[in-house]
């Protein structure tokens, strides 16, 4: 019996060790060098090409950008599980897609859904797959051809390989995904996009301490004789992935680096360079293959229409005189920016474009077409716009002055037609295909004019409307576990009498919310869009007034916000001076003066409006002159409409609507400076706390009046909302509209 079980226990041992030797060190026997390559994907100097069993047919990439949040999560939680996927491939191929791109390794669920959609489907989904490098490594002080950078590259590069051939279990990962992938999902991956939106920083940096590290001579890839440092990093990056998966599994995949506008391979003007940080190319025109690589390399770009517009900041230029450029910018700061460039010996666009006017077919300037053919004329490798999109979110980050497809304050029919013009600036410029971004809104994410006013560490647990980076699905996840809990229709059936909090006998208010919104509804004898009415808002006990000074308004408490309701285009939120984020963040950028040296009085009568920050400098500064140089918006202007997704007229954007003796209004939260629902904190006192701190309030007080007599408010206790938000699903008006611009092709 002895016997017996030392041997079963060997036999265990024996096989745990044959298991981890082959799931996770990746040890196998050696694969024999004179079999063939499999490669079923190639490519020409424009277009990539895909063998489905009839010979090489072209392929255009109409992809969809698949990120790894949900509400309620980080991304790296990867909580997206097995059947959402299912269901979601579904309706990305129903939209007309043919991949999906994903920018790291997920969980194995998304492995294992993404081998039984594809599995005896003769039209299955083609997968472009990712290796990311985390912040922290691209913005650390060390060069690319560090070990925790090049290295980790490589590493998780091997991974992933490994990952879709269904030969890996991962545990313990960080930033990747863990599990076991035991499903070989590789004959439906086109290939790989290994890197990031490269930081100039890092590729100054490395450029310039590797100087005897230009040239790169591997077995797949190598440079040529103009090549970066960087770019021989990139070279050495994907000689060794395709070394591992051709000696490994005896096959090989398309290629592109990772690339956006910050690093693309163009000069601009001194100024433009200035204003827009351009200090770094990356050309993957000096990362040249050999005939051992039998697949093929495209050029991968992440380009938006509104940043950053390069052509559109040279067409500023060009009208302004040299002198005066010379004299905003200052003769050193151009000088020095002139020499850095040379130093580059890159093409400069403005000589590519001589010849080419900034208009796209139609005949509209069009600096984003222009840019895209720029790119596509560049190359010698079919190009693909892997990230191009445009959000829903109601905060607006960047404006495209040109075509009008910004950053924010776009409703769902203007994203779709919005992407629907970009898809064919695409096509028109040259491309090869495009993908998406993205599948579906993910509310942990952040923008930069919001970022310092919220609790970026709760981003998940809540839904912050202002923040456009969270909203550029085309699958929306809205609150409410079926339906939201207030749509603001002008109907009024959405309202319960436990809902009041105020009521005078001529005029009701009623007030709710949910992971969105703040929703108010006003009812009464004479409530319409013609008579002026009034809400006042006290959000934190530290600061807020009794009176305004114009409009002129009384109140029984310190009011912090007035909500404004008078007409459909005279709507607003006005927000007390000492209140104000924007003066307490940026002043210096946009009045050039202390926001903290002559702080406005806690009590001031002084009412204005809800700015958001778009640019923080000008193109041309005047060095000479402390002038307000960056622009904003206003925000708290309040858009009138059906936000009803059913309706006819909807308008995803729409703030309130009015019916017989109704009006309703749904505020995002962080409007009125609240930094986290979740925790029910607002921001503190701007003046004493030396900056945006938080606090935690238990109650906020409201009113509503026409303001000829002094306007009652009543305490309204606030829970917080927790950390696991209800919501579901709603593809958005884009999908459709989108839909029927792809599958017509």
């Amino acid at each position: 019996m002895k016997k017996y079980l030392i041997v079963v226990f060997s036999l265990i041992v024996a096989v745990l060790l044959l298991d981890t030797a082959y799931y996770r060190w990746g040890i196998s026997l050696p694969r024999p060098q004179e079999e063939e390559v499999e490669v079923w994907a190639t490519t020409d100097e424009t277009t990539i090409y895909v063998d489905r069993g009839q010979g090489y047919q072209p392929f255009v990439v109409r992809g969809v950008d698949l990120g790894a949040g949900i509400p309620g999560h980080w991304a790296t939680d990867y909580a997206i599980g097995e059947e959402t996927y299912l269901r979601w491939f579904r309706m990305i191929q129903d939209m007309g897609a043919n991949t999906i791109r994903i920018y790291t390794i997920l969980h194995d669920d998304f492995y294992n859904a993404f081998y039984q959609y594809n599995k005896g489907n003769d039209d299955p989904l083609y997968l472009l797959h990712g290796v990311w490098v985390n912040d922290y490594t691209l913005n650390s002080h060390v060069d690319a051809f560090d070990a925790s950078f090049l290295g980790d590259l490589i590493e998780d590069g091997q991974d992933m390989i490994d990952v879709i051939h269904g030969r890996k279990k991962l545990s313990d990962q960080g930033d990747k995904g863990t599990g076991r992938y035991t499903k070989d999902i590789s004959p439906w991956v086109l290939g790989y996009i290994p890197g990031v939106e490269w930081e100039v920083s890092s590729v100054v940096y490395t450029d310039q301490v590797n100087p005897d590290k230009r040239q790169y001579q591997g077995t797949y890839f190598r440079t040529g004789a103009d090549a970066s440092p960087y770019e021989a990093m990139l070279a050495s990056l994907g000689d060794e992935l395709v070394r591992y998966e051709t000696q490994r599994y005896g096959q090989q995949r398309l290629i592109a680096f990772s690339n956006w506008p910050a690093t693309d391979p163009f000069l601009y003007p001194a100024a433009v360079t200035a204003y827009r940080y351009k200090l770094a190319c990356v050309d993957v025109e000096h990362i040249e293959t050999t005939e051992a690589f039998q697949s093929g390399q495209f050029a991968s770009y992440h380009v938006y229409t509104y940043f950053p517009d390069y052509l559109q900041s040279m067409r500023e230029v060009a009208a302004t005189p040299p002198e005066e450029i010379d004299q905003r910018m200052g003769s050193v700061l151009r000088k020095t920016i002139d020499h850095r460039l040379s130093l580059l010996g890159r093409p400069y666009a403005q000589d590519l474009l001589k010849d080419s006017a900034l208009t796209d077919p139609s005949g509209q300037v069009n600096t984003y077409y222009s840019y895209l053919k720029l790119l596509a004329d560049h190359h010698t490798m079919p190009v693909v716009i892997s990230e191009f999109g445009i959000t829903t979110g109601r905060g607006m980050a960047q404006r495209d002055v040109n075509t009008g497809r910004n950053q924010g304050q776009m409703n769902e029919q203007e994203q779709g037609q919005g992407l629907v013009r970009c898809w064919r600036d695409i096509m028109d410029a040259g491309c090869a295909g495009g993908c998406v971004f993205s599948w579906q809104d993910e509310w942990f994410k952040r923008t930069w004019n919001t970022f310092p006013l919220v609790d970026l560490k709760r981003n998940p647990y809540w839904s912050d409307y202002q923040t456009n980076e969270q909203y550029f699905g085309l699958l929306a996840f809205d609150p409410g576990q079926e339906r939201s809990i207030c749509c603001v229709d002008g109907d009024g059936s959405d309202w319960q009498e436990q809902d009041v909090v105020c009521d005078d006998g001529k005029v009701t208010l009623s007030m709710k919310y949910d992971v969105r919104f703040l929703y108010f509804a006003v009812s009464g004898e004479g409530v319409s869009l013609d008579t002026p009415l009034y809400l006042p808002l006290d959000i934190t006990p530290k600061t807020g007034s009794s009176r305004c000074q114009s409009p002129s308004l009384q109140f029984s408490d310190d009011a912090d916000f007035i909500l404004q309701l008078d007409g459909k285009d005279n709507s607003r939120i006005l927000v007390q001076e000492r209140y104000d984020s924007l003066r307490a963040t940026y002043s210096q950028e946009y009045y050039r003066r202390d926001a903290y040296a002559d702080p406005p009085e806690k009590d001031s009568p002084v009412f204005g409006p809800v700015n958001l920050p778009l640019t923080l400098k000008a193109l041309l500064p005047n060095v000479d002159q402390m002038i307000p140089t960056g622009e904003y918006y206003e925000s708290g202007k309040l858009t009138y409409g059906n936000a009803d997704p059913t309706a006819a007229d909807f308008n995803s954007l729409a703030d309130f609507c009015a019916g017989e003796g109704w009006i309703e209004i749904r505020i995002p939260w962080q409007l009125l400076n609240f930094a986290d629902p979740s925790t029910m904190r607002v921001h503190d006192d701007y003046y004493t706390c030396y900056g945006v701190e938080f606090m935690t309030i238990d109650a906020v007080r409201v009113g509503v009046g026409g303001g000829e007599a002094t306007i009652q408010m009543t305490a309204v206790p606030m829970q917080a909302l927790g950390t696991k938000p209800a919501y579901h699903e709603r593809l958005k008006a884009s999908y459709y509209i989108l839909q029927d611009c792809w599958r017509a092709e």
